[in-house]
């Protein structure tokens, strides 16, 4: 989601003295509905998202820390169902949301059922066109001001949740209009941690913009994602997104 830094044009003193720049003007953030049309142009525009039913993913992922890598399918269907699944090492990770009831197996915790706050949260990342529907997922949306992500300028946007967790915090490329990171809380079988991810090398894929690499933070765990192909439109059957049967 890179794009070309502006340049400010300088005045000389005489300019500025007939002319004086007002400083609420020149630092005045556009507003939400701004920011957000922006973003959806950004990414391919409404139309082209919606000529798609399906997307898959591949990828790998990489834990530097504990010097570990993987797997990585994500499978999507439109309206809202998703699945994850993450392979290192033989063990297995996988969260899925089949239209109503999310679920996780992983070795630790084993197959079980969202609910509450963790089901909130799988809700909302299980919509298809989670990016033309920011306005309804979310109970409000504001511009908190402008922070720096590396050398990029971004708007910052806070979105309350419904469920009344404390709210989530999209930065969005002041010049490309891009998502460059999102900062939530992550609910799981292990209580309330901070997730962060980054957003890095957009691509084109078949008429929308798609981030191939993301950082991503969740407490103490730092790990990237690769995306090495993307296809929409794939025949997926209804039964892989609901929760396994207990062996």
């Amino acid at each position: 989601q890179g794009a070309a830094r502006g340049q400010s044009s300088s005045q000389t003193g005489a300019q500025m003295a007939a002319k004086p720049v007002t400083p609420a003007a020149a630092t005045a953030a556009p507003t939400v509905e701004q920011i957000l049309d922006r973003y959806v142009k950004a990414i391919g525009g409404r139309e082209a998202w919606q000529k798609f039913t399906s997307r898959v993913s591949m990828g790998t992922i990489e834990v530097p820390s504990m010097n570990l890598s993987g797997v990585v399918m994500i499978h999507e269907k439109a309206p809202n169902k998703l699945l994850d699944s993450v392979v290192i090492n033989g063990a297995s990770f996988r969260q899925g949301f089949d239209g109503t009831l999310g679920w996780t197996d992983d070795p630790q915790d084993g197959l079980r059922e969202q609910t509450g706050a963790e089901l909130a949260e799988a809700r909302r990342d299980a919509d298809f066109f989670h990016p033309l529907d920011l306005r309804r997922l979310y109970a409000k949306l504001t511009v908190s001001g402008k922070e720096k992500i590396g050398d990029r300028d971004t708007y910052v946007m806070e979105a309350t949740v419904p469920e009344g967790s404390e709210p989530t915090k999209m930065y969005f490329d002041t010049e490309s209009g891009l998502l460059l990171r999102v900062v939530k809380q992550n609910h799981g079988a292990d209580g309330v941690t901070q997730f962060r991810e980054d957003f890095e090398d957009y691509r084109d894929v078949d008429g929308i913009k798609v981030p191939f690499t993301s950082h991503q933070t969740n407490g103490d765990t730092t790990y990237t994602m690769t995306i090495s192909e993307v296809r929409h439109n794939v025949e997926l059957n209804d039964s892989e997104f609901a929760k396994p049967a207990v062996q």
